[in-house]
């Protein structure tokens, strides 16, 4: 009687086990999905910013050169302060401009990028509180 009952907690505890195991494999295959696809939403969100600021500073390029351009053909010093006046203005306002889009995509990039892991969080949280119940 007691080796059977003795086989029968074996038994119990090594099927116990092996489903821990299994549980924690799974666990462990969707924290690194949530990795990957962590790390594929920051790949991509990068590679949208720094196309953005290619443009701006494509854009910042030409306008500049078109100002070069304005003051070559200027008739007196006056003309010439008011065109280097209304490009520092333009120039400003345009970088205050971008720096406020580029703030609020890196923000909204960030939520992004943190969004799988925090589910993943969230699911460890749940588990961890229904083992301790």
């Amino acid at each position: 009687m007691m080796i059977s009952d003795f086989n029968d907690r074996a038994k119990a505890a090594f099927e116990k086990s092996a489903k821990a195991g299994e549980e924690l494999t799974e666990f462990t295959k969707g924290n690194m999905e949530a990795l990957a696809a962590s790390a594929k939403t920051a790949a991509k969100g990068a590679e949208s910013l720094g196309q953005e600021l290619a443009d701006y500073g494509k854009k910042s390029f030409e306008t500049a050169s078109a100002t070069m351009k304005s003051l070559a053909t200027v008739k007196s010093p006056t003309e010439m302060f008011q065109i280097q006046s209304d490009f520092a203005k333009s120039s400003f306002d345009s970088a205050i401009a971008e720096a406020s889009k580029l703030s609020e995509a890196w923000l909204k990039l960030a939520g992004e990028v943190i969004q799988p892991l925090s589910s993943r969080y969230a699911i460890a949280a749940e588990k961890i509180k229904s083992t301790a119940l």
